[in-house]
């Protein structure tokens, strides 16, 4: 078992590998070459995607995650196949995916992005630590139509630079926050869609409380929604009836043997009459 002191640094061991491999991939492919690989978009395609399930109210918002191993738990998925994974999402009624592409610590690939992009007319986030303009044209190039901007891992600087650039390139992105503190910078720098990550990137322990304390501080005009740590019917309920838009969903299904028939059964364990909480239909 690891020490507390070595899981505080799961962070910092992840981001020093990913500005190596960000230097790798500036002498494999120059910025210059992906630059003219890709025709930028309007952004929105994401966003209004999640905003048009929820105006429908015939279903839970879920953005459902391809991922097929994390440091936390390690291998999650023994046969991953993101095209069989992706396509059975899209079936049981997945609003938009999320796909891991960090390799060293998630096993992800920009490859797999690519698959599913070619056999899914979803919006796709790529899930990853972006900390650079490059990792924003890696990610127009390969379909994706969102990005990650997580905050404990930029400058306020940085956050608010990738938001402007991302939007030029026609990406949306989802701003992950974990505390009151990060959620205060997200909103200076105006982000118009914020995930709450109910996992701890420090120490990877999860509690859906991180969501119910940050939700009040989101602005209404702000598509909010809550990531990770999401296990059951009542879970989501909850946090639906405290003001979430949408929920990214990943290990809840993905260590099942069939994760879009895992999301299909998940929809239909959800109340279809109002939640009186709140007075609005899922």
């Amino acid at each position: 078992m690891e020490s507390k002191e070595t899981t505080n640094r799961w962070l910092e061991r992840i981001l020093i590998a990913k500005r190596r491999d960000l230097d790798r991939d500036r002498l494999l492919i120059p910025l210059s070459e992906l630059e003219k690989r890709i025709k930028p978009a309007q952004a929105g395609r994401f966003r209004q995607a999640l905003e048009k399930a929820r105006s429908e109210q015939q279903k839970a918002v879920i953005i459902s995650e391809l991922k097929s191993a994390s440091p936390s738990r390690g291998i999650i998925c023994r046969n991953y196949d993101p095209v069989r994974i992706a396509q059975s999402y899209q079936k049981a009624g997945a609003a938009a995916l999320s796909i891991l592409t960090n390799q060293e610590f998630f096993s992800g690939s920009l490859d797999h992005l690519k698959m599913v992009r070619s056999v899914t007319s979803l919006p796709l986030l790529r899930k990853d630590f972006t900390i650079s303009e490059y990792h924003l044209y890696e990610a127009v190039a390969a379909g994706a139509d969102a990005i990650l901007l997580i905050v404990a891992a930029i400058s306020p600087t940085e956050l608010s630079r990738l938001l402007i650039q991302s939007h030029q390139l026609g990406l949306d992105a989802l701003v992950e926050v974990h505390s009151a503190e990060e959620l205060k910078i997200a909103i200076d720098a105006g982000s118009d869609m914020i995930g709450v990550n109910n996992r701890d990137l420090t120490t990877f322990e999860v509690s859906l409380d991180t969501s119910l304390k940050l939700i009040a501080d989101i602005p209404d005009s702000t598509l909010a929604i809550s990531e990770s740590g999401i296990k059951t019917a009542n879970d989501l309920v909850r946090l639906h009836n405290a003001g979430f838009d949408a929920f990214l969903i990943g290990e809840r299904f993905m260590d099942q043997p069939d994760p879009g028939y895992a999301l299909a059964q998940f929809l239909s364990s959800l109340p279809n009459r109002q939640i009186a909480a709140s007075g609005q239909s899922l």
